[in-house]
């Protein structure tokens, strides 16, 4: 009889751990609704000033006209294991063309401005004299997760190319910020960054001028060019420095003639029209597109395609550049499916497909205020 009880124990206490996760399993796959109208909303009635307030307290940076809310290992098991929307064929294999040659055809572009997608969100900019990256990775990897198309140049030619970049970082997460890249960098390069990050790339190997920035601060470089941070709405993490204890940011590079915003990662904020009120003239606007599957998951830091077309018209930009497709899988969504979606709501809403640069890997567009002169394979 004894045996017997013992046993009936250890079945209700198996029954009574195993029935809360089995609830917590049928709960977390069930599609999880999210509401687009009322988010806009949410959105458009933040309060703009908080764009200039404080956003550090105790340590840890936050985005004062909306804080991004808590979320644990449960919520990562929830996305992880929900029901996934499904992909056609067409959209789980489509992924950008790789035009090779790079190295060739930037000397070729040597005394013009223009601008080159390297894949992700780097980009090579030439802009009077001066050549500019924007969150370079060209490594095979982003901690983890590989690349689905490779880069346009490997990082052991950047010192063929130039003897100097200034560097645009972000922020911090590994798809954005690539210690084997920045150590590829000749050793005269400048490497602007949020706050929180110089101590970090200070001890990559090679001397770097590293300078931190706040969001409003600007730098000017040696040709005049006057690149400002920008608050973008996002976070930051990685295992040298733990969560929010570094910033995040977008730029606006200002040349003489050329203006050109990178938003870094950012979900959909009232920054976009308060930088058209400061900005009167945006000639191109790398807009991030990935990782926004599942909504309920991503919204906040990662605008979906209507969002980043809405984002662009605030802006008053001329001309939208998709940036962080096609490379790494990171949301639901497949790499290559953000420029198809971006197409067809291009269709759909009988939007001007020239102001619509979907580039590809090593493509070159000369950088121009008036028509768009692209350098084909």
């Amino acid at each position: 009889m004894g045996s017997l009880t013992w046993k009936r124990v250890l079945v209700r206490t198996v029954a009574a751990l195993f029935f809360p996760f089995l609830c917590f399993v049928l709960i977390a796959c069930t599609p999880k609704p999210f509401d687009e109208i009322a988010w806009r909303q949410e959105v458009r009635a933040a309060d703009p000033s908080l764009l200039y307030a404080p956003h550090q307290k105790d340590g840890k940076f936050f985005n004062p006209w909306k804080q991004m809310g808590e979320k644990n290992l449960l919520d990562l098991i929830e996305w992880k294991i929900s029901e996934k929307r499904e992909y056609t064929p067409i959209e789980e294999a489509y992924l950008p063309g790789v035009i090779p040659d790079a190295e060739e055809r930037i000397a070729r572009f040597m005394g013009k401005d223009f601008i080159m997608w390297l894949g992700h969100g780097s980009f090579l900019i030439h802009l009077k004299g001066e050549f500019w990256l924007t969150d370079p990775i060209l490594t095979e990897r982003a901690l983890i997760v590989k690349r689905k198309s490779p880069p346009a140049i490997p990082s052991e030619s950047l010192k063929s190319i130039a003897d100097k970049f200034t560097v645009i970082i972000s922020h911090n997460h590994y798809d954005h910020l690539d210690q084997e890249t920045i150590e590829a960098l000749p050793e005269k390069s400048i490497v602007l960054c949020p706050l929180g990050l110089k101590e970090y790339i200070d001890g990559f190997d090679g001397r770097k001028n590293v300078i931190e920035m706040d969001w409003w601060q600007e730098y000017t470089s040696d040709s005049g060019t006057k690149i400002i941070s920008l608050p973008a709405q996002h976070w930051s993490k990685s295992a040298s420095i733990g969560t929010d204890k570094s910033l995040w940011a977008g730029y606006m590079i200002q040349s003489s003639d050329i203006v050109i915003y990178f938003g870094g990662d950012s979900g959909y904020f009232i920054g976009y029209r308060e930088f058209a009120k400061k900005f009167s003239q945006i000639d191109y606007a790398l807009m991030p597109t990935t990782a926004y599957h599942p909504r309920w998951f991503m919204h906040y830091q990662h605008m979906n395609i209507p969002e980043a077309i809405e984002a662009f018209h605030e802006l008053g930009a001329k001309y939208f550049i998709p940036t962080q497709w096609g490379t790494f899988h990171l949301g639901d969504e497949p790499p290559g499916f953000p420029a198809l979606d971006l197409q067809r709501e291009i269709k759909e809403r009988q939007l001007n497909p020239e102001r619509f640069l979907i580039m590809d890997i090593g493509e070159i567009i000369e950088l121009t205020t008036s028509r768009v002169i692209q350098d084909g394979i």
